[in-house]
């Protein structure tokens, strides 16, 4: 499936790509922006379209990229697409339509896309994700359970002292990887696991697997739902009066999720991220001023997966800069410094300089950045 953003330089159809791409393409850099469009994480599209756009301007009013107009090209990558996207994208590949690739979307499209890139353009996955990318000419920026779970996991036990937690996540790779990471956690703090369960994307009512949390006297649940998904659960959980007795930790929901959940529904929640709209850095007081400047002040909400499709595209416009002939050679692990703009953190050559991860709790609908961790 394929759609346009607002603006200037978004094709509207699929055919428009494959007819004369090259003839086309003379003059513009084409980014095949995948997020998902629809399902249960189509509610983060919005805010990661709208961050894109800003990083696409800001190229545009220099040099744009490769020397040339930077233009975004929407590919619905969503699980639940009626077109799987490897055939999308391996098609517009083959007809030279695109020239590189940032996804923001779950791990398991990651993993089916990268047996079709094969080095043939370069692509950025942006998400927090559960580690271990490393495929070349793939570079996973996100951050990793390592970086993000396991300090926010010690501060909860540090303050609330659960005797015991609960898991509960989609059935895909980045819950169940992650989940693995906290299940070492709880036995390096002797801490009790009493529930641990995986659904399928889409569940209507959560109601019965709130009633099995409550009733397996877990202390803390930390929640590793995707986008809707999180939504459904968070709002059972406030109707049985759950956060009464048992506090939530999550890495992935953010302040569409917040807002879709109600202020109500939130209390006693909290989120490990490396970046929030809220957050008060110098970082991110340039990125909201170029953000609301592009869009004014009714733009969708500014999250951590929105701003990570910001930081994509700059990271691939610093990759193209400084390392345009060995790429394809690279992963993050492994690639050389790449300089490039973000939301999170300042400008920095230094490739180990990861950006910090802070603690917020939801607060009616926002979040209060409470820590760095």
């Amino acid at each position: 499936m394929m759609t346009s953003a607002p603006g200037p330089h978004v094709p509207t159809e699929l055919e428009e790509l494959r007819e004369g791409p090259l003839t086309r393409a003379k003059g513009t850099y084409r980014i095949a922006l995948l997020i998902p469009l629809c399902g249960s994480a189509g509610i983060w599209a919005p805010s990661c379209i709208s961050s894109a756009q800003v990083a696409v301007e800001e190229l545009n009013r220099a040099q744009g990229l490769d020397g040339r107009k930077v233009q975004l090209i929407m590919l619905d990558a969503a699980l639940e697409a009626s077109i799987p996207i490897e055939e999308t994208v391996n098609d517009l590949i083959e007809t030279e339509s695109i020239d590189a690739i940032v996804g923001m979307h779950i791990s398991a499209i990651r993993q089916r896309l990268s047996k079709v890139v094969r080095q043939r353009i370069p692509y950025v996955y942006t998400p927090l994700y559960e580690g271990g990318e490393s495929t070349a000419g793939l570079f996973a920026i996100g951050e990793t359970p390592q970086e993000q779970l396991g300090p926010s996991m010690a501060l909860i036990q540090s303050e609330y002292k659960p005797r015991s937690w609960a898991l509960i996540g989609n059935d895909y790779v980045w819950p169940r990887t992650s989940h693995l990471y906290a299940k070492a956690k709880l036995r390096e703090m002797a801490v009790g696991l009493t529930y641990e369960r995986y659904l399928p994307f889409g569940l209507k009512n959560m109601d019965q697997y709130v009633r099995e949390i409550g009733q397996s006297d877990a202390d803390a649940v930390l929640i590793s739902l995707v986008g809707q998904d999180a939504v459904t659960f968070n709002r059972a959980f406030g109707k049985a009066g759950l956060h009464k007795r048992v506090v939530r930790l999550s890495c992935a929901i953010e302040e569409n999720a917040l807002m879709a959940s109600g202020a109500r529904n939130t209390k006693r929640m909290f989120a490990a991220s490396s970046y929030f709209g809220t957050l008060p850095t110098e970082a991110n007081a340039a990125f909201k001023e170029l953000y609301y400047g592009v869009h004014g002040d009714q733009a969708p909400v500014l999250n951590a997966l929105g701003q990570s499709t910001y930081e994509g595209v700059h990271f691939l416009a610093g990759l193209m800069q400084g390392h345009a002939s060995i790429w394809h050679e690279k992963n993050l692990s492994n690639a050389l410094p790449v300089i490039h703009r973000s939301g999170r953190k300042c400008l920095s050559a230094n490739k180990s300089k990861r950006a910090p991860i802070y603690l917020a709790r939801a607060d009616g609908l926002k979040f209060e950045v409470i820590k760095e961790i």
